[in-house]
C-alpha cells in the first residue's frame, strides 16, 4: 500500500500523463547537519510526495563504518538505522544510489596521519593519489561497506570529481607527462568499474574531469560507466566552459550515457549560505526540464550540498530548503514550475508548512543579522585604514562609534542565533547546530578583537 502523500502529487498534476524524466532524483548529503534519525525517516515521505523516485545517498561520516571505524562522526547512524532507511525508501518505491568519493573529497578517509602516504599533496587531506600503493585498495572497502548495507543497489556513484591537485605528485606528474591526465584518471578508476560491473551494479562519475578528454578516453569510460552532468548555475547553455552544454553535446556524440544534476540548495556560490535562492534554483531546474527535452538523459538529480566540501562550513539545512526542494521535484516531473498555493497544500498535508515558514523566518533574521554585521565591520577596518594613512584623521571618534555599532549588530546576530537553535531542535543533533551557529558567530567577534587590537 503506498501512502496517501505519494499519491498526492502526481494526481495533481494535470499538465502531463507521464513524467518528463523516468527517473528523478533528490541528493542526500550527509557530511553536514545531517537529521535525526526520525526525521532522516520522515524525510522520505515528502520525497516521494515531491515526486522523486530515487535518492543519491552520499553518507559520508554518518554511515556506521566497520572497514575504519575512525571515519564515523560523533553522531553517525546505527546500521539498523541504515537498514530502516532502505526498507522505508523501497516501500515509498524511491531506488537507492549510494555515493562513495574516490579521487576528490577524500577528507572522510585521508585526514588521518597514518594515511598521510595516500595523499596527492601530504599535507592536504582531500584528495588521493591514484598511483600510491593501498590507495584503490581503501576505496574497494568503502565501496564493499557500504554495499553491504545497500540490498540491490543497480547503480553506485563513485564520484571521482574535483581533484584539485590531479597529477601534481611527482609519480602522477611523471604518469601524465608520458600518458595523459585521462589515462591516470582510467588507471585508478577502471577496476573499480570492473569490480562494480562484476556485481551487476552500473557505475556513476560525475563528469567534470572529464570535460577536456578526447574521443578515445570518453568512448572507454562510456563502456563501463554513466556520467551525470552538473551544472548549478542557470541555464547550462550559458554556463562557464566544463558545465557547458556543448561539452554535453560531445559526450553524448561519445555514446555516453548521461545524467543531469541540477541543485535545490547548497550551490549559491557563498558556502555559509543559511537560505537558498529560490529563483536561482528554480531557474536552474528548469533549464534542465529543457535539456531532458533535448537529450535522453537517464535521468536528473536534484543536488543539496550541506557542505562545499567535507571540512568545509556548514550551508543552508535542508528543513529551510523544503518548498525549493517540492519545486524542483515538480519541474523535473512537469518540466515547469508548480503554483504557490500547490506547494503549501503539499507542505500541509505532509505537516511541514508551518515548520518550514518557522524555520525559514528564523534563518532569514539570523541572516540578516550576520550580513548586517560584517557590513558594519568592514566600515570600522577601512576607519582604521583611514587613520593608519593619516594620523591626523585620529581622535575624531569616528572608530569608538563604528566599532559600538559594529559590536551591538554581532551582539543582535548572537539573540538572532537562539530562534535558529530552537527551530532545529529536535531535526538536527545539537553537537551540528553548534558548530553552524558558532562557525559564523565565531568569525564575527575574531573581527571584532581584530578592531579593538587597533
Amino acid at each position: 500500500m503506498i501512502p496517501r502523500a505519494t499519491r498526492l502529487m502526481p494526481t495533481q498534476r494535470a499538465e502531463r500523463s507521464e513524467p518528463l524524466l523516468a527517473v528523478r532524483g533528490v541528493h542526500l548529503d550527509l557530511k553536514g547537519l545531517p537529521p535525526k534519525p526520525a526525521r532522516l525517516l520522515s524525510l522520505l515521505d515528502l520525497f516521494a510526495a515531491a515526486g522523486f523516485n530515487c535518492l543519491l545517498v552520499e553518507w559520508e561520516d554518518a554511515f556506521p563504518w566497520e572497514a575504519d571505524r575512525r571515519m564515523r562522526s560523533p553522531t553517525a547512524y546505527t546500521p539498523q538505522l541504515v537498514d530502516d532507511y532502505h526498507g522505508r525508501a523501497h516501500e515509498l518505491g524511491l531506488r537507492v544510489i549510494p555515493l562513495v568519493q574516490t579521487l576528490g573529497h577524500m577528507e572522510t578517509p585521508l585526514r588521518f596521519d597514518d594515511r598521510r602516504g595516500l595523499r596527492e599533496v601530504v599535507d592536504r587531506s582531500d584528495a588521493i593519489n591514484p598511483l600510491a600503493a593501498g590507495a584503490r585498495e581503501l576505496v574497494e572497502v568503502m565501496i564493499d561497506d557500504v554495499l553491504r548495507r545497500t540490498p540491490a543497489a543497480a547503480h553506485f556513484h563513485l564520484g571521482g570529481d574535483e581533484h584539485w591537485t590531479f597529477g601534481t605528485h611527482p609519480d602522477t606528474c611523471a604518469y601524465v607527462e608520458k600518458h595523459g591526465k585521462a589515462a591516470l584518471y582510467l588507471q585508478f578508476v577502471e577496476p573499480l568499474l570492473d569490480r562494480l560491473l562484476a556485481r551487476g551494479i552500473r557505475p556513476i562519475l560525475w563528469h567534470d574531469m572529464m570535460h577536456d578528454w578526447d574521443l578515445a578516453s570518453l568512448q572507454r569510460v562510456s563502456r563501463k560507466a554513466d556520467l551525470m552532468f552538473w551544472a548549478y548555475h542557470g541555464h547550462p547553455d550559458a554556463a562557464r566552459a566544463a558545465h557547458n552544454t556543448k561539452v554535453l553535446e560531445r559526450f553524448s556524440r561519445a555514446g555516453v550515457t548521461l545524467w543531469g544534476a541540477c541543485a535545490y540548495k547548497g550551490a549559491d556560490g557563498r558556502g555559509d549560505a543559511e537560505v537558498p535562492d529560490t529563483a536561482a534554483r528554480v531557474a536552474n531546474a528548469v533549464g534542465w526540464a529543457d535539456l531532458a527535452r533535448r537529450f535522453h538523459l537517464r535521468g536528473v538529480v536534484a543536488t543539496g550540498w550541506s557542505r562545499y566540501a567535507t571540512s568545509r562550513v556548514q550551508c543552508e539545512p535542508i528543513d529551510a530548503a523544503l518548498d525549493v526542494l517540492v519545486q524542483v521535484g515538480r519541474i523535473l516531473y512537469d518540466g515547469m514550475p508548480p503554483r504557490d498555493q500547490e506547494i503549501a497544500a503539499l507542505l500541509e498535508s505532509l505537516g511541514e508548512r508551518e515548520r518550514l515558514n518557522d524555520g525559514r523566518a528564523a534563518l532569514l533574521r539570523f541572516s540578516e543579522a550576520k550580513r548586517t554585521a560584517w557590513e558594519c565591520i568592514a566600515q570600522v577596518f577601512q576607519q582604521v585604514s583611514v587613520e593608519r594613512h593619516d594620523q591626523t584623521r585620529r581622535g575624531s571618534g569616528a572608530f569608538a562609534e563604528m566599532l559600538r555599532i559594529a559590536k551591538a549588530q554581532t551582539a543582535a546576530a548572537e539573540k538572532a542565533a537562539e530562534d535558529v537553535r530552537r527551530v532545529l531542535r529536535g531535526l538536527v543533533e545539537t553537537v551540528w547546530i553548534e558548530e553552524f551557529i558558532i562557525a559564523r558567530l565565531a568569525a564575527l567577534s575574531a573581527a571584532i578583537d581584530r578592531c579593538l587590537r587597533h
